[in-house]
């Protein structure tokens, strides 16, 4: 995708991960495979640093028209164009990124292969889009959580609701053997996804599937299930909060994420008021995790 010349490169920042993966996920259905490469990193200010490298030039017009949409004229006008040395900047970028310890896993790029030690599960992350990969708090807080429910039982039927890359569903695989559901409500996150299982050996464990909330045929003949992970926004998870409770066991749990801490109470109510019980609450980088269990 890139050119002796150089190559186009387009950067910007937005306040947020919803906005950013907003404008992701925009960007990304509006390019052909091979036409842009998108990134989108948390930075130590909490901003997200959003860089698209494109094949041929961009009509930059059309670039900003499209953050606008999915974000604001603001943002759309903070765009900085430019030409920069022809190389593989994402692959870069993500070798950039330092392994993320969490429990007995640590997710790491190809290049820390060698960093996982032999008490360890690595998980092995290549995805352009960096959304999951482990560097945020959310999925760490989950990796946290899933780590102390496995070391206590093996859950029989497991289900990674909004799997994006893949990461939960590949530490659940790892550390148990057993088949999980992963699905997600985005085609690119599925195909992302799909690519790290295979990556990490565990493509023969993990079903990936596109589905919006549990619609999808393929919880018919997997629910209910011991444990589901959700690492998505406050939202959807109070809105979720009714089928989450159906199609988990008696005793089953749950862990939740993807909240900011004044959000954690009003989503502790919505699953308290379907039958269950707070067991854990942590904040890890400014991001709240839950670990929930239904009554038996």
């Amino acid at each position: 995708m890139t050119t002796p010349q150089g190559t186009s490169r387009a950067t910007f920042a937005v306040g947020d991960e919803f906005s950013a993966k907003r404008i992701v996920d925009l960007l990304t259905e509006s390019f052909e495979e091979g036409q842009a490469a998108i990134a989108a990193f948390e930075s130590p200010e909490g901003r997200w640093d959003v860089t698209v490298h494109f094949a041929d030039p961009p009509d930059e017009a059309s670039i900003r028209d499209l953050v606008s949409l999915a974000s604001d004229d603001a943002v759309a006008a903070s765009i900085v164009f430019d030409s920069i040395e022809a190389k593989d900047w994402v692959k870069e970028s993500l070798e950039g990124l330092v392994p993320v310890r969490a429990g007995r896993f640590i997710v790491h790029g190809q290049h820390d292969r060698d960093k996982v030690r032999p008490n360890q599960l690595g998980i092995e992350i290549e995805a352009a889009l960096a959304f999951g990969t482990g560097h945020h708090g959310t999925t760490r807080g989950c990796l946290i959580y899933l780590d102390y429910v496995l070391r206590a039982k093996a859950p029989k039927r497991m289900l990674d609701l909004g799997t994006g890359t893949g990461v939960l569903a590949i530490a659940a695989a790892k550390a148990t053997k057993r088949r999980v559901l992963a699905t997600d409500i985005d085609p690119m996150s599925v195909k992302v996804a799909r690519e790290n299982m295979r990556l990490n050996g565990v493509g023969n464990l993990v079903d990936t599937v596109c589905a919006t909330g549990f619609s999808s045929p393929a919880f018919g003949d997997r629910a209910p299930f011991d444990l589901i992970l959700a690492n998505i926004l406050a939202n959807p998870l109070r809105a979720m909060s009714t089928d989450m409770s159906r199609h988990l066991t008696r005793n089953g749990m749950v862990i939740l994420s993807g909240l900011l801490p004044h959000q954690a109470m009003s989503v502790i109510a919505a699953y308290r008021a379907r039958g269950l019980v707070l067991r854990k609450h942590q904040i890890v980088e400014g991001w709240s995790s839950l670990l929930m269990q239904r009554a038996g």
